[in-house]
């Protein structure tokens, strides 16, 4: 798994075997939980486009937001990462703002 960014409780991350997945995405996973599963998967493009929406979410209304806006926000970055995850370039996670 390539982590891309932090955001508060939570690690933004691309996983290589998407690579071959319709559409881009991140999965969304908690800091410091035990459990290897992800919260939320979230679309990041659509036919190449940029176009952040939840795809699915254990999340609250509240945190969907706040990752939205963020990976709206620092889009071409956790894009960027994406690319250098699916080329098998290890990926600099950077601390990223709501």
């Amino acid at each position: 798994m390539g982590q891309l960014a932090f955001l508060k409780a939570f690690i933004l991350v691309a996983i290589p075997i998407d690579i071959n997945d319709n559409r881009r995405h991140v999965h969304v996973y908690r800091k410091g939980s035990r459990h290897l599963r992800s919260v939320a998967k979230i679309w990041i493009e659509s036919g190449g486009v940029k176009c952040v929406e939840i795809a699915e979410s254990e999340l609250s209304a509240k945190e969907n937001a706040m990752l939205l806006a963020a990976i709206d926000r620092h889009w071409e970055m956790i894009n960027d990462q994406i690319t250098k995850t699916f080329r098998g370039e290890k990926p600099q996670p950077k601390n990223i703002e709501k």
